[in-house]
């Protein structure tokens, strides 16, 4: 007698895993771990334990030596779990498979797709006698834009210590935002209160998201992983009232949001 499948000790299905590329383009942990600091800003828990697979297919043929057990431990540093390494040699497996690492070859999706697209073109029958014209059929309305996810609002102040993420989407702030608060958003931020502390926009690396405020006097502000510090404190002329912060090439531009726009 067959047991159904929840009496058994496991099951297994085909389930969806998404994972964070970490497209390597130098094997120097040093450098690496600067790049995920800047790209960060600093955040301990910006990827939140997600799997990564590590990509080195732009410097495996012409480098000798990865020390992956570094790099793995660098990862976990920054909470990403490294599961597979993609684009390595043949020379590179044995030590990959030593951290219990899958080796990801990239053809496995394409295999997908051929077996998939033979299995359907053995199934199709012959083809039937093309029918007679029929009348043009008349055309469906086009299908609504989906519609985009609503901003994160918070209408209480942001305390000292207090983090608030608003993840897909803008955020908007209608209290003040304390030094040693932290704001971060996929989108843009909209504070229309005094705003301190940290604020990073395009978390998921956006880098049309900006910052937009009434009264500024960050402690850094960050873009797509590009980030600045005010030591030295907010520009004077552009401090405590309406500015925006977005990402011009690599460099963070600091504009004024009244008629005479002044940058810094």
């Amino acid at each position: 007698m067959s047991k159904s499948p929840s009496s058994l000790p496991i099951e297994i299905k085909i389930s969806t895993v998404v994972a964070i590329s970490a497209i390597l383009h130098s094997s120097d942990p040093i450098a690496i771990d600067a790049a995920l600091k800047q790209m960060t800003g600093g955040v301990s828990d910006f990827f939140e334990d997600e799997f990564a697979v590590i990509d080195v297919g732009a410097i495996s043929a012409g480098t000798a030596y990865i020390d992956w057990r570094a790099l793995v431990d660098l990862l976990k540093k920054y909470r990403l779990n490294a599961v597979a390494v993609r684009g390595a040699t043949p020379e590179m497996a044995e030590a990959v498979k030593a951290l219990g690492l899958a080796l990801d070859d990239g053809a496995g999706a394409d295999r997908a797709r051929e077996d998939v697209a033979a299995a359907t073109a053995a199934a199709a029958p012959a083809p039937a006698p093309a029918p007679a014209p029929a009348p043009a059929p008349v055309p469906a309305p086009a299908p609504a834009p989906a519609a985009p996810l609503p901003a994160m609002i918070v209408d209480t102040p942001v305390r000292a210590g207090q983090r608030v993420y608003a993840r897909g989407c803008d955020l908007i702030i209608t209290a003040v935002v304390n030094n040693g608060a932290e704001i971060i958003a996929d989108g843009s931020i909209h504070v229309y209160a005094p705003m301190h502390g940290r604020a990073l926009a395009g978390a998921s690396g956006n880098a049309a998201s900006r910052i937009f405020g009434l009264s500024l006097q960050p402690e850094l502000v960050s873009i797509a992983g590009v980030y600045r510090t005010f030591d030295e404190g907010f520009p004077a002329e552009l401090a405590r009232q309406p500015a925006q912060i977005r990402l011009v090439g690599d460099r963070i531009d600091i504009s004024s949001l009244s008629p005479a726009s002044t940058r810094a």
